[in-house]
């Protein structure tokens, strides 16, 4: 099976991913990892702020609101 590579804000909504790396270090990539979002965690974007920015993921069961800036640095594969 073929997986595609994309990052998580070009997700389209609704649909599940699984967590294939992150390309952000420091602060920003201790917070995802204390998150959760470490590699073969499943995403699903649930909802889309009026501006677009930010958006709802659901992430192990809770919903957390990302910004376009930190989703773009976690890339997802896509079956």
């Amino acid at each position: 099976m073929d997986c595609s590579e994309i990052p998580l804000n070009q997700l389209p909504m609704g649909e599940k991913a699984n967590v294939a790396m992150l390309i952000s270090d420091g602060a920003a990539r201790r917070r995802m990892l204390d998150l959760g979002i470490i590699c073969g965690t499943e995403i699903k974007p649930l909802y889309k702020s009026p501006s677009g920015n930010p958006v709802a993921y659901l992430i192990r069961g809770a919903v957390i609101a990302l910004r376009s800036d930190v989703s773009e640095k976690i890339i997802v594969s896509v079956p």
